[in-house]
């Protein structure tokens, strides 16, 4: 049951963050919410010492602060803060929340480069007539919620959790 919960949650929980801020341009609180809540009720199971776990609290700690100081100097959305610093509890103190930040950064780089091209692009135009689209188009934001759920995503398969759930199948 515990497995299901870890290879359910998470994934989950990255794609609908992507999709909402793709669509709204927001990542509801409750996603980072389940993410923490999730967390906090499986780790006892996943045989994480308590100095593991205080690694975990201890990254949440560190990535909430640093982008709550980004978001305060209008840098980062609110809920983008939310979602890394959630992430980051599940990942812990490591080189799965090293690759997070790697591949989150570059994929939202990469994502920001995109669609400054494709706004300034005749094609914009034309996809602006989707109504899906218009939101995209017209936003100055960039939804960075998408890369934050690539990291996650791809650095998930590194997280004690999930090493722990391909342990037990």
């Amino acid at each position: 049951m515990i497995s299901a919960i870890i290879f359910v949650v998470f994934p989950f929980a990255m794609i609908y963050a992507a999709l909402s801020d793709m669509f709204t341009m927001t990542i509801a609180n409750r996603i980072s919410l389940l993410l923490i809540v999730t967390f906090l009720a499986i780790a006892p199971f996943i045989g994480l010492t308590w100095m593991q776990f205080a690694t975990h609290l201890a990254a949440f700690a560190l990535v909430l602060t640093v982008t709550f100081g980004l978001f305060a100097v209008g840098v980062m959305g609110g809920g983008d803060a939310k979602l890394m610093a959630s992430t980051a509890l599940w990942l812990g103190l490591g080189p799965a929340l090293m690759n997070y930040l790697l591949i989150a950064t570059v994929a939202g780089g990469a994502l920001t480069l995109f669609l400054m091209v494709f706004r300034k692009s005749a094609l914009a135009t034309y996809a602006g007539e989707v109504r899906v689209l218009r939101r995209i188009i017209d936003e100055k934001d960039i939804p960075y919620g998408i890369a934050l759920a690539v990291g996650g995503l791809a650095s998930f398969g590194l997280s004690p959790a999930m090493v722990w759930a391909l342990g037990q199948a």
